[in-house]
């Protein structure tokens, strides 16, 4: 099969086609013809070589996110048949053209969408229902401040927060990018470039803060997710792109009954990622066949520029997904 290999660690161009086995599935996965690929950032931290997969995963093969066509099932598989349209997340592996998936890891493809828009869902769904919703424990009716609103991470948390009945505030750093934030669903987009993300919160709440924070800033955004939150207030982390080491004033943590959490998808197990698939599938999923959530692309690649794929990743130009499809 024709995959897309990391070929030692460095920048994009290091992304070249090559040829690979087709792998081999288990009793409990299925063979997946892949129709298109989503693009995500902890694809860039691999490439670079700071991001190694969890045993039993694509070593030089990235992508955490696909839509495509069931080729084949293992014999302990009962619900999927070749021939099935499904959209899954998977530890990688995911920038060829067949990669295996655990059967319990596989979603349909929601009614009206392409595989491109299929594609850009898993990753970012899972992550956000796993980390806003079960460690975050966001209510209907409580708030939610998500940094970085016009990635993919952000558009996904603000649509699903907002059509589960939240007030959704967001950050990000151009004026066009908060508007683009405000029309997808956002009460509040804040541009972190003109002004502090805490002080604008102070005021939208009359200094009670918000329920909960999705972050994947880290560094000097630290003491200003603790100032924001309420009490009994939440903060999730899922990254730390501006640093891991922070300083936060405990006595504030402890006034204000703090929690802070955080955690990484990748290196999960089967039936935990299984039971998130499950609750997206009986929740989420029919928001998204009805309109209330929709994928929002920015850019597809065909699967030969991973590479161009890769620097609109890391330039932050992007608004939405990027997507590589099989398309030459």
């Amino acid at each position: 099969m024709k995959a897309i290999v990391i070929t030692q660690p460095g920048g994009p161009e290091v992304l070249q086609s090559a040829e690979r086995p087709v792998p081999i599935f288990a009793d409990d996965e299925v063979l997946v013809r892949i129709m298109a690929a989503g693009i995500n950032r902890p694809d860039v931290f691999q490439r670079k070589g700071n991001y190694p997969p969890p045993p039993g995963a694509s070593a030089d093969i990235p992508g955490l996110e696909l839509a495509g066509v069931v080729e084949k099932v293992g014999i302990a598989v009962t619900r999927w048949k070749p021939g099935d349209k499904i959209c899954a997340l998977v530890a990688g592996g995911a920038y060829a053209e067949y990669c295996t998936v655990p059967a319990d890891q596989c979603l349909p493809v929601p009614d009206g969408l392409s595989y491109e828009q299929a594609a850009s869902l898993p990753e970012t769904f899972f992550t956000v229902w796993s980390n806003v919703f079960d460690r975050g424990k966001l209510q209907p009716g409580e708030s939610l401040l998500v940094h970085g609103g016009s990635s993919g991470i952000g558009v996904t948390a603000i649509q699903m927060a907002k059509a589960l009945g939240n007030y959704v505030y967001t950050t990000a750093g151009s004026d066009e990018k908060c508007r683009f934030c405000e029309q997808l669903a956002a009460n509040k987009a804040i541009n972190y470039n003109n002004e502090s993300f805490a002080e604008v919160i102070a005021t939208l709440t009359d200094n009670k803060g918000v329920d909960v924070i999705l972050d994947m800033i880290g560094g000097d955004y630290m003491p200003l997710n603790i100032q924001s939150l309420a009490t009994d207030g939440r903060l999730v982390m899922i990254n730390a792109m501006k640093g891991k080491d922070v300083n936060i004033d405990l006595s504030v943590v402890m006034r204000k009954r703090l929690y802070i959490t955080g955690s990484t998808l990748r290196s999960r197990e089967v039936t935990f990622k299984a039971a998130i698939a499950r609750q997206l599938e009986e929740k989420i999923w029919p928001l998204i066949a009805n309109g209330q959530i929709k994928p929002v692309i920015y850019k597809t690649f065909s699967f030969n520029e991973a590479a161009k794929a890769h620097e609109l990743m890391e330039s932050g130009d992007h608004m939405g997904k990027i997507v590589l499809t099989m398309g030459g």
